[in-house]
């Protein structure tokens, strides 16, 4: 089984993703997108967004980063494409599948679902401008409203010449309803298509992703938003650990204090590790009680004191 740490916009930086690669043995992960408009973007851009590039475009435990995109203009795709992969990017991954309305609103991400020829465009034009030994791959839903548009969709880009594809087994429209999820289309794609697969979707344990392997017939399988409910998520999907237990969850996030701290001098951690807790908080019943006491902080210093002061309090009484 090979297990995908997904890109999760405006959580998944590359300090979350440092500290996930570290406790888990993922094979691969994936970028915030880098948004492509009608320019080239300044080198600084992709450090930014993938400091690893500075370390072969991997993270400090040796897993690969590829740099995700998002736009529509394939002539403004290919040239950032070729950017990142000059930047030393271990792969260039193209995202038809966000269902943000900011995003869709401006005709990226899952808008293209709708037009299955400009994503062909836009996948040929970055496969044919990126030298043959970086991977360029894509990531959609099964379509816009209706899941028999993926058909259309996987053909364009597997002509376009695409090395790999992620399924998000819903449609922009199911948004990320557990009812909406369909694990049978990546079934029925693998059966029409030679382009390997990589299955997302609702994987929360090792029997999801037994589930998922059997459904689908694909045995690559990409977690997003319950890799920050349980931190070890990826081993549990890929060797069915236990889940960590809670008092190695706060020694996390303490870490993740210290590297967020160090990193954006504290400026953006309130929020991230707030939207860290509302992960937390669906399977640790722990979490609740300290986002509570910790929720109307709006500076760094007093949530990570709160967190220490708590985790000692909890050694003091175990």
């Amino acid at each position: 089984m090979r297990v995908i740490l997904g890109p999760m916009e405006g959580v998944l930086d590359h300090l979350m993703r440092e500290i996930l690669t570290e406790i888990n043995q993922y094979d691969l992960c994936v970028t915030e997108f880098v948004r492509v408009v009608d320019q080239l973007l300044p080198d600084h851009v992709f450090h930014r967004l993938c400091p690893e590039l500075a370390q072969g475009s991997q993270t400090k435990s040796g897993v690969p980063v590829h740099i995700q995109l998002l736009g529509q203009d394939p002539h403004w795709m290919a040239e950032n494409a070729v950017r990142a992969a000059g930047l030393g990017a271990k792969g260039i991954d193209i995202n038809f599948g966000c269902p943000a309305k900011l995003v869709n609103k401006s005709k990226g991400g899952a808008a293209l679902l709708q037009h299955p020829e400009l994503i062909y465009q836009v996948v040929k034009a970055c496969r044919d401008a990126v030298p043959t030994n970086v991977p360029v791959s894509a990531k959609i839903r099964l379509g816009w409203e209706n899941p028999e548009d993926c058909f259309e969709i996987v053909s364009a880009i597997e002509s376009a010449g695409a090395d790999e594809l992620t399924v998000h087994a819903r449609t922009k429209t199911g948004g990320y309803k557990a009812s909406e999820i369909k694990w049978e289309y990546i079934d029925k794609i693998r059966q029409k298509t030679s382009l390997p697969l990589i299955a997302n979707g609702e994987i929360w344990d090792h029997q999801d992703a037994l589930a998922c392997i059997e459904t689908t017939g694909v045995d690559s399988l990409m977690v997003c938003r319950g890799a920050f409910n349980v931190p070890n998520l990826g081993n549990v999907v890929k060797f069915n650990h236990a889940k960590m237990p809670w008092s190695d969850v706060v020694d996390l996030l303490l870490l993740y204090s210290q590297y967020e701290m160090k990193g954006d001098k504290g400026l953006y951690y309130p929020n991230r590790v707030k939207q860290w807790f509302s992960y937390l908080r669906q399977e640790y019943p722990e979490a609740k009680q300290l986002f509570q006491e910790i929720r109307t902080f709006n500076k760094a210093a007093p949530i990570v004191e709160h967190i220490e002061s708590y985790k000692k309090d909890r050694e003091l009484t175990a």
